[in-house]
């Protein structure tokens, strides 16, 4: 079998940064490389660049309702080149002896404002280079590997820069009793933010009560997939960190910092696609015992380039 014949194959990369991905109008190099352990008959090895999306999930189900499935799907581009070429005049195939054979190749990735990769629950964009050895009277043996594509956010926007500010507040009511004011405010020094960064939230505030109360913070990441057109729609929100600390009862302006760190592994936020979503939160919550926990909500940008911050004038 050919998978016998065939030992070692590798796709190289040559790198073009530190995080080996690749963006829209890059040029791609590298090199294939294999090991034959006999003489085999090839007629030509060829290389394939996609991008594509991909959505699918199902509701219902069970006795009475009969289970409906969604799809939906993209292809951004799909690129064929050929890496080898055996005898093209005649359509023949060359012998190639046994042992290591390395055959180089580049690829320009096309200009375009496509969605950086992404694996979810229920949808994934993928980048995939293929090589195909192409052999006389067989079916063509396909090579697979993936790319990790990313889109360049404009990390000039003042936006991403600003820092942002909230606040909320509620009275505890138990019967005849009424508590003191519970209040929160709690600010981020920027909105644009890279994986593996710590956010630093600063939390101001007033516990009237006289329950003990719990700032909390976590980063949330929402998913959503779309059919075409957006008719139909599937939303999926995941945790991806929290921290807190303790704070007792009847505590006036204090003042703390949460550090909050983002996941290395977090995927850039998505907002260029047309059946795929990926959008991040920082919600802040006082949470106070036997009672609706104060939330702050802050939307984030998760960039791949590093975004400076304008603290706000008191720090």
């Amino acid at each position: 079998m050919f998978q016998d014949t065939v030992k070692n194959f590798k796709i190289n990369f040559n790198a073009l940064n530190q995080m080996n991905t690749f963006s829209s109008g890059d040029v791609m190099t590298g090199n294939i490389s294999f090991d034959l352990t006999k003489e085999t008959k090839i007629s030509s090895i060829t290389m394939t660049l996609t991008g594509k999306a991909n959505v699918r999930w199902s509701t219902g189900g069970g006795k009475k309702r009969r289970r409906r499935p969604y799809s939906a799907k993209l292809d951004f581009f799909d690129l064929k080149s050929v890496i080898v070429q055996q005898n093209s005049a005649t359509g023949g195939a060359a012998t190639f002896k046994a042992g290591t054979h390395v055959y180089p190749f580049t690829c320009q990735l096309p200009q375009g404002n496509f969605p950086s990769s992404f694996h979810g629950v229920y949808g994934h964009i993928t980048y995939n280079l293929t090589v195909a050895v192409h052999r006389p009277w067989h079916m063509s043996k396909d090579f697979v590997t993936e790319c990790n594509f990313v889109n360049r956010i404009n990390t000039n926007q003042p936006e991403l820069h600003a820092p942002l500010s909230g606040s909320n507040s509620m009275t505890m009511c138990c019967l005849w009793c009424t508590s003191g004011p519970i209040e929160m405010t709690a600010s981020i020094e920027k909105k644009g933010f890279m994986p593996g960064e710590t956010v630093k939230i600063i939390c101001e505030f007033i516990n009237g009560s006289s329950r003990t109360a719990t700032p909390k913070v976590s980063l949330q990441q929402k998913q959503v997939f779309y059919t075409h057109n957006k008719n139909h729609r599937r939303m999926h929100v995941k945790k991806l960190s929290s921290a807190g600390q303790l704070v007792s009862e009847r505590i006036s302006d204090r003042r703390t910092v949460i550090e909050l760190t983002i996941p290395s592994s977090a995927s850039l936020t998505i907002s260029n696609c047309s059946i795929i979503d990926v959008e991040y939160l920082i919600e802040v919550s006082f949470s106070v015992r036997g009672s609706p926990d104060l939330d702050v909500l802050f939307p984030i940008i998760m960039c791949d380039t590093p975004v400076d911050a304008h603290p706000p004038s008191y720090l």
